[in-house]
């Protein structure tokens, strides 16, 4: 087993997970896993930059998982960063926060990358299901990003396009920075003709209606499946695999796009940095369902942090082995 550190850093959230992993068979044993909402996105579709209170919150985050890191003894560190970073202007500032902190440079990775760390993480453990049809279509709803990779036990073509929950909802449903309460028809049909369009996009390089089971990943979808479950908290452990069918994922969309505020903020499951999100990220999930005409969604708790850990575990792993 090798103790590696792999940290995700998206537009919406920073993640953490310190595990000892088994570079031959993917095998992860969890020591510590962690998420901080630090909307490090934010005003970044519009401003092309990183704000600064995004950055203080996002080294803030930093400064914790530092100490955790060092307290566990991870024989090496991952830092990944998504969607955000890839496209602001002064992503540099970012960088340079970063590498004080946890003494790692942010890799500012591409979409395909992403999308391969995100499949790895997500199939490892599906690759002898034998009640799962193959390929897999693994669907990663970030907040600034969605990643679309058709794949079997590696992966056979994949496309990020740019629509999130929360370059949706910034970009639809905020008006003089306040969020409409609840979105009308003409934003929630405008933030749906994107998602139509970057399905377009996707369907030119991946091969979606080939996909024979959708794998969901990341929080829009799990906070999803946790309300369609109708958990009373949140629970890992029942959400990772279960398999919610379009009728249950339709009528929790419809109901986050036709809540206030704070009849989202009271579900039980609900964390208080994707209140305002969620119904974005649940109507991209929607339209991915109608457009590969799914009738259920598997979801995973694990994704593209788990993915970073074990290709960390694996390059560790041949670095030992090289003369």
């Amino acid at each position: 087993m090798t103790r590696v550190a792999a940290i995700d850093c998206g537009t919406n959230s920073i993640r953490l997970l310190v595990a000892d992993c088994d570079p031959g068979t993917g095998e992860l044993v969890e020591l510590d896993r962690r998420m901080l909402v630090v909307r490090l996105g934010q005003g970044v579709d519009k401003t092309g930059r990183l704000a600064p209170e995004a950055l203080e919150r996002t080294f803030a985050a930093c400064r914790e998982y530092a100490a955790v890191i060092k307290e566990l003894g991870a024989q090496k560190v991952r830092f990944v960063a998504t969607s955000a970073s890839r496209d602001a202007e002064n992503r540099e500032d970012f960088v340079r926060g970063v590498l004080e902190i946890l003494g790692v440079e942010p890799e500012v990775i591409s979409g395909d990358l992403e999308a391969e760390f995100s499949f790895t993480g997500a199939t490892r453990e599906l690759t002898g299901a034998t009640h799962l049809e193959r390929p897999f279509l693994v669907v990663d709803i970030g907040g600034g990003s969605t990643e679309f990779v058709v794949g079997e036990e590696h992966v056979l073509a994949a496309r990020s396009v740019d629509v999130g929950c929360v370059r949706m909802t910034e970009r639809h449903l905020v008006t003089d920075g306040v969020v409409t309460d609840p979105p009308t028809r003409e934003q929630i049909a405008a933030i749906r003709a994107d998602v139509e369009a970057a399905l377009d996009l996707a369907a030119e390089a991946v091969p979606l209606a080939e996909a024979r089971t959708l794998v969901g990943l990341a929080g829009s979808v799990t906070t999803v499946a946790a309300i369609a479950l109708g958990l009373s908290e949140y629970d890992s452990s029942a959400i990772h695999h279960a398999r919610i069918p379009y009728e249950k994922v339709r009528e929790v969309s419809e109901r986050m796009l036709t809540a206030t505020h704070a009849e989202r903020a009271a579900i039980p499951v609900m964390h208080p940095g994707r209140v305002d999100v969620i119904g974005a990220g649940a109507l991209v999930l929607l339209a991915v369902m109608e457009r590969v005409g799914a009738t259920e969604v598997v979801v995973s708790e694990h994704d593209i942090l788990d993915g970073i850990a074990i290709k960390t575990a694996e390059d560790v792993e041949a670095a030992r082995r090289r003369p």
